[in-house]
């Protein structure tokens, strides 16, 4: 047993020998590992409850200092957990902040102030806004989890909207965004459901590795601009398991604003997957891609009464380089339009004349499209590109779509193996200027 004990381990450093007893390195390395846990405990373990602060989970107390103070706490001691346990936190605007998560037990909701005055005028996206409901910027290793809810309780602000599009009038009427990353790194959503934002649901602005999963996006379908996710110049995010149920885009992937000066990020490294979109339109890239989006996976995905399913649009004032699409394992019910690929937004026109190329020009190319069934749909689809930036290389493989009416090709370029439009009126295709398909 003695002899055992007095067994050596040899540590060479800079050609000098050491001989040091098992025992001691044994107590060295203990000592390491049981530091880990300890230092995990005084972040990430830490628990901050809002009701601590003064939250009454009331439904009509604003309960926004306490949230805030709750998040504060956490983020000044290194980081932790803001858990709202049960009941209906009401709120004006919250900021969170690195290494926190907002944990929102199941029965929770954390629910959104109707009152304008509290959300206070922004500058976001580089225009005029109010500070959305959620938000951090410039930050790092936050998640919002729990199996509760995110409501931006948005029916006040479409109603003003709904009547200002009865009237025909144009308006500028600022509404808010419900979740916002400016600039944020390592964000996870999970096991939430976000809903009724007054516009935009979740926004990616300039963000880095963000995985959304498990989660719920809902709006009505008519509650406008509602779109569920925007990636918006960012890159390494993946978006899994989710359903989204809006009156938008279900999700749409941007780069830039209309009329950009220049200076717009791409989008890239974007995967979809194994996700169900019910109303909204559509699976899209655009059509604000001024930086460019590339590098694009989308699998897996279910449509059922979504307006559009994959579209991907720009225009001539808000276009880039938008390439390395990839979308496979597609279906689709009761889809209204299919596949849009147009670089006209927000209308196609009968007739449209060459123009010059310039820096906002948008240029579609290798785009495929894999193992897709649409059933029910009114249009198959148009792919269509600008008479001076024709779309190119792109594939349909496997791609059968039943509509009442076919599809339109127009300065686009399509190589075609195992693709079919059943039309109950018309011709399956349509081909107009510039329009070339090539089947193998």
């Amino acid at each position: 047993m003695r002899r055992a004990l007095a067994f050596e381990v040899t540590i060479s450093s800079f050609n000098r020998v050491f001989r040091v007893p098992l025992p001691i390195v044994l107590l060295v390395l203990a000592s390491l590992f049981s530091a880990a846990p300890t230092a995990f405990a005084s972040t990430g373990g830490r628990i901050c409850d809002p009701m601590t602060y003064g939250a009454k989970a009331d439904g009509t107390t604003k309960d926004t200092g306490a949230l805030q103070h709750a998040i504060d706490e956490c983020s000044a001691q290194g980081g932790g957990t803001v858990r709202l346990s049960a009941g209906t936190f009401l709120t004006a605007p919250l900021t969170l902040k690195s290494h926190v998560t907002l944990d929102i037990a199941p029965g929770a909701t954390l629910l959104g102030s109707q009152d304008r005055r509290d959300y206070p005028p922004v500058e976001e996206f580089r225009e005029q806004a109010l500070q959305p409901l959620i938000s951090a910027t410039n930050s790092e290793d936050i998640t919002i989890t729990g199996g509760g809810a995110i409501d931006g309780a948005g029916e006040v602000w479409w109603k003003e909207m709904w009547e200002a599009r009865r009237e025909h009038r144009h308006t500028d009427l600022l509404r808010p965004r419900l979740v916002v990353f400016d600039h944020c790194r390592h964000i996870r959503i999970h096991n939430v459901t976000i809903r009724n934002s007054p516009m935009w649901q979740v926004v990616l602005y300039y963000s880095d590795d963000v995985a959304i999963d498990n989660a719920r996006i809902l709006a009505p379908r008519n509650a406008p601009n509602t779109d569920g996710i925007d990636p918006f110049s960012s890159h390494h995010v993946t978006i899994s398991h989710v359903t989204i149920d809006t009156g938008d885009d279900d999700i749409a992937i941007k780069s830039g604003q209309p009329g950009s000066p220049g200076g717009d990020e791409p989008s890239t490294d974007i995967s979809i997957t194994d996700s169900t979109f019910l109303h909204g339109h559509g699976m899209s890239i655009g059509s604000e891609v001024a930086g460019g989006v590339h590098n694009v996976r989308v699998a897996r995905i279910h449509f059922k009464d979504t307006d559009n399913g994959i579209r991907v649009k720009s225009n001539r004032d808000r276009g880039n380089d938008i390439s390395d699409l990839h979308f496979r394992d597609i279906t689709m019910k009761d889809v209204k339009t299919p596949i849009l690929i147009s670089e006209y937004y927000p209308k196609i026109p009968a007739n449209d004349e060459k123009q010059p190329v310039t820096r906002l020009t948008p240029h579609f190319h290798d785009i495929s499209i894999k193992n897709l069934t649409a059933v029910g749909a009114k249009t198959a689809g148009f792919i269509v590109g600008l008479p001076e930036s024709p779309v190119t290389s792109l594939t349909l493989t496997n791609v059968h779509i039943s509509a009442r009416k076919g599809m339109t090709i127009s300065n686009a370029t399509v190589t075609a193996h195992d693709f079919t439009v059943q039309a109950m009126q018309g011709d399956p295709l349509t081909m107009m200027a510039n329009a070339k398909i090539h089947q193998k």
